[in-house]
């Protein structure tokens, strides 16, 4: 159904390769019934260094097990239901029962408030919530303020008043779940993601059953995954980011999946030595995690097995790629998407990499730069990625759930506009600038936020950085970083003028930033991104009057 094929080129990949979705297709019973279900599909390694192997077997039959007792439980086709399952083993099986239900899974990180959690069960209408034990308490604290919700399953733990135990739910189903004539397939809705939420209240970004059948160009192409190999991608699964790197596309190309359930804070040792115990052959990371892995001693670890790397989510610096390419004989490999697509710009294997440009188009992804009357723009200059759907486009979200207004409002005629910036150079490699919002419009010249902050981040002394705009009468904006030190450094006048001249530099001059701040964290999503947001209305508050 899903075959591989080797490519010479990017010209060579873009006449012969075309993404497509079989008709009828549901990923549990055309994907997952048709693997060998003596291959190995899962290797889980948990907090304590417990390691488990699950096969395709295994899959199967509790997807099919747990998919008949929900229903037996009155859930139904079209039920929307939370997820809080850190990167347990359960989150496949759940997420691959639902499938078969036509249940919809709307996957949720842990951090969730009590407020977070009634607010989007009252938002979404969620009837159901499916988690670890850890996370039932906060969910009995929200449960007074949803109506709706009507079904909660536990996993792990002393069953809690009014919740079922997930094993012992799981028992009473059965092991066969055979196709009928209403299973749900290809325009059928199949996922809800929570957008970051960065300018406001996360959107539900709904995908359908196709969506699974274009992360075949993410798992088998630019992952350029291989029978047997075994991918690591460090996600958490409550983002759309795990189903990228931890489960469609990596099963589609024959590979298993690897996790490390960690808890706590990240400790860059602690996951090399995992990837050199567990021979990880392919690897995906947000750029920030290569940025703490090059810090370390790589001399230490045996990562012979390591083969290909690839990385998104923001501006990859020079100077990781250029260190992790000596470290190992291998570039790193960008991509670009989004929670509303799957992967729509990039560089594979077949190309060379530019450090820092997320590479060019993906076929089947019509995209073109365009100014704000809607305007393509010559080379060189910068415009909004914008995707032609004037045809379906497999990968591309089918709505913002319950929100046609917000769907209206990026799907404008013939296009899809992604609020995000970048201009392409003489070779087409697209370059990323950051959100619209984002941009700082300083003495005339316009800048993207990711450059300024990757240069930062290329001196020993910055962990990390966000980039803003400062008001500014004479300029219009002043470029602001708020910077975290890395351990050893101490703000200092003297210190702001060495990372001034730093990024001097590497970058055009007017780029520099004229006013550092040091704190001791960045103000955060949920997910990890930067709220640059939250930092531009605090600089306007303290702004004198």
């Amino acid at each position: 159904m899903f075959t591989k094929e080797e490519y010479s080129s990017y010209e060579d990949f873009c006449a012969r390769y075309k993404p497509e979705c079989p008709e009828n297709f549901n990923f549990s019973y055309d994907v997952l019934d048709a693997l060998d279900p003596k291959k190995t599909a899962l290797i889980h390694v948990d907090d304590a260094g417990t390691r488990r192997e699950y096969d395709f077997k295994f899959f199967q039959e509790t997807s099919s097990r747990l998919a008949n007792a929900l229903m037996a439980k009155g859930v139904r086709k079209g039920d929307r239901i939370m997820l809080v399952l850190y990167r347990r083993m359960e989150y496949w099986t759940v997420m691959l029962a639902l499938h078969r239900i036509g249940a919809l899974p709307i996957p949720s990180p842990s951090l969730l408030t009590k407020k977070d959690i009634s607010q989007r069960v009252n938002y979404a209408g969620i009837s159901a919530i499916i988690c670890e034990d850890s996370i039932c308490e906060r969910v009995d604290e929200a449960k007074p303020d949803c109506d709706g919700l009507n079904l909660l399953v536990q996993i792990d733990g002393t069953t809690n008043d009014g919740w079922l135990d997930y094993e012992e739910l799981m028992a009473t189903g059965d092991a066969s779940c055979p196709r009928t004539a209403d299973t749900p397939c290809n325009d059928d809705p199949m996922v809800i993601f929570f957008s970051s939420g960065t300018t406001g209240l996360p959107k539900m970004v709904m995908h359908t059953f196709a969506y699974p059948a274009s992360h075949f160009t993410t798992g088998a192409l630019w992952h350029d995954l291989e029978d047997g190999d075994i991918h690591l991608t460090l996600s958490e699964t409550g983002w759309a980011k795990s189903v990228w790197g931890k489960f469609y596309g990596q099963w589609m190309a024959g590979a298993t999946v690897f996790v490390w359930d960690f808890r706590g804070k990240f400790e860059p040792a602690h996951l090399l030595q995992i990837m050199a115990d567990n021979k990880i052959t392919t690897f995906c990371a947000p750029p920030t995690v290569y940025r703490f892995l090059v810090r370390e001693d790589l001399s230490k670890y045996d990562l012979s097995a390591l083969r290909h790397c690839t990385t998104a989510g923001e501006l990859l610096n020079d100077s990781v790629f250029h260190a992790w390419k000596k470290a190992f004989n291998m570039p790193l490999y960008e991509g670009y998407g989004q929670t509303e697509t799957t992967l729509q710009v990039a560089t594979f294997k077949f190309m060379e990499p530019k450090p820092g440009s997320i590479g060019k188009p993906v076929p089947g992804w019509d995209i073109a730069l365009m100014d704000e009357e809607g305007n393509e723009v010559p080379q060189g200059e910068e415009g909004e990625i914008c995707i032609r759907i004037d045809k379906p486009v497999l990968g591309l979200f089918d709505s913002y759930m319950d929100e046609p207004e917000k769907t209206a409002n990026v799907k404008c005629g013939d296009w899809y506009h992604t609020g995000d910036k970048a201009w392409a150079d003489e070779d087409g490699f697209f370059w990323f600038m950051g959100r619209t919002d984002d941009l700082i419009k300083s003495s005339g010249y316009r800048i993207g936020p990711f450059e300024v902050e990757s240069a930062l981040v290329a001196h020993d002394a910055v962990i990390e950085a966000a980039v803003t705009g400062l008001p500014d009468e004479v300029r219009g904006q002043l470029v602001k970083a708020t910077v975290v030190l890395a351990p050893g450094y101490e703000p200092s006048e003297e210190l702001t003028k060495t990372l001034q001249a730093f990024v001097r530099d590497l970058t055009a001059p007017y780029k520099y930033p004229r006013v550092i701040d040091y704190v001791t964290e960045l103000p955060k999503t949920i997910s990890g991104k930067i709220k640059r947001k939250e930092i531009r209305e605090a600089d306007l508050a303290n702004l004198p009057n």
